[in-house]
């Protein structure tokens, strides 16, 4: 198999980083101008917005556990190229909503295809990296879409304001889409892998011995879900004026710097120890961004803005720590034959946390303040971090089978 090579940037390594990261480009560029459209082209309010928003990831969390299922059943490549080619084409399909249930029905559709596309190039990176630098190499694998999320919001503002056009942002997300099925296609996949063949259970959907870490995976995604969707709405409470793009410039450095080490670290056996630090590092982080809606109006506002874009570096430093760390830990759980049942599940928990936190995000932003938002992200934060240490970790180092 690929997996037992040394080497970790191989032509599949490379072409599979690429191809993921013009999907996550293509992904973000949405991300910052959808509450601005759904605003202006369909005069939605904040609650509206957040359901919206959230039927993208229910629909990717509700196909998660069948697609690790049919992956880890038949080969993973065809269904990882159909998948990509139905997202892609997704994107058009946004240019010709006409009305508010179209544009939903299509966020339903788009979801699905993104939470198929997901969970198996996150299988097929594993499959074709070796196992003794699998943490290393998911932190590689993680900075494409890290960078992604760097360039993908500012393109897509960038695009929105010069264009004045909802349908420039979405042939070039398009474009990016095309051109990233491309290098997927040029990927060689592992032939020898044993496939699943035991009964139907709950566990070829679901890895329940990743229960405990998934409940505290989905606090983490919760106040995640908050910050990419409505940060540019925070922003105007703030009177933050500057390129927006920036915060998730600032942002995706803090993803790329964490990624790489925490790898490492999670490679020399120390994944609860990287779980732990990284959680803490993003509950003080929170603490950071949340205070600023108190600070606003009360000390300078250079200050506000400077703290604005220091909190989202440090956001991007405690989730990067985190990603490698937890997508570890579920494949650490899983015998080799239910990898995509693992990844499935590491990606089902997130989805779950973001969705719940878009919906909780734009109710509690539209009827209190975002700052009030943020703040009950952080508190979530908190709680990840006592039931991680007090029950997840535990579990993990008696049942872990790597």
């Amino acid at each position: 198999m690929v997996s037992h090579s040394s080497t970790l940037f191989t032509p599949g390594f490379l072409f599979a980083s690429g191809g993921n990261f013009l999907l996550f480009l293509g992904f973000y560029m949405l991300m910052p101008v959808l509450p601005l459209y759904l605003i202006d082209a369909f005069n939605a309010s904040g609650g509206t917005i957040g359901v919206v928003l959230a039927l993208y990831t229910l629909a990717a969390l509700a196909v998660r556990p069948f697609s690790g299922f049919v992956l880890d059943k038949f080969d993973r490549k065809p269904v990882y190229i159909l998948s990509f080619a139905a997202f892609v084409l997704l994107f058009l399909g946004y240019t010709i909503a006409a009305s508010l249930v179209m544009f939903a029905l299509l966020r339903v559709l788009h979801g699905m295809a993104f939470g198929v596309v997901t969970t198996a190039n996150n299988t097929i990176i594993i499959d074709i990296m070796p196992a003794s630098r699998r943490g290393e190499g998911l932190g590689y694998f993680g900075v494409a879409s890290s960078l992604a999320m760097a360039l993908g919001p500012m393109l897509g503002l960038m695009l929105h304001s010069a264009y004045a056009s909802w349908q420039v942002v979405i042939l070039t997300a398009f474009g990016c889409g095309v051109t990233g099925l491309l290098l997927a296609v040029q990927i060689k996949t592992p032939t020898t892998i044993k496939r699943a063949t035991e009964p139907l259970s709950l566990d070829r959907f679901f890895l329940t011995k990743g229960l405990r870490a998934g409940c505290c995976l989905m606090l983490l995604g919760m106040p995640y879900g908050m910050l990419t969707s409505y940060m540019t709405l925070y922003a105007q409470e703030l009177h933050v004026t500057g390129n927006l793009g920036l915060f998730f410039s600032f942002m995706a450095a803090g993803l790329v710097l964490s990624r790489t080490y925490a790898g490492t670290l999670v490679d020399r056996g120390k994944v609860t120890a990287v779980i732990l630090w990284g959680t803490l590092l993003t509950f003080l982080a929170f603490l950071v961004f949340a205070s600023l809606g108190i600070l606003a109006g009360k000390v300078v506002q250079g200050w506000v803005e400077i703290l604005f874009y220091s909190s989202a570096f440090l956001l991007g430093m405690g989730y990067g720590t985190l990603f490698p760390a937890y997508n570890s830990l579920f494949v650490d759980l899983a015998p080799h034959n239910r990898r995509a049942t693992a990844s499935s599940t590491y990606l089902t928990t997130w989805d779950m946390g973001i969705g719940l936190g878009l919906v909780l995000g734009g109710r509690v932003g539209q009827e209190c303040g975002f700052f009030v938002a943020f703040f009950m992200g952080g508190a979530m934060v908190l709680t990840s971090l006592i039931l991680f240490a007090w029950m997840a970790a535990p579990h993990f180092n008696r049942n872990r089978l790597r």
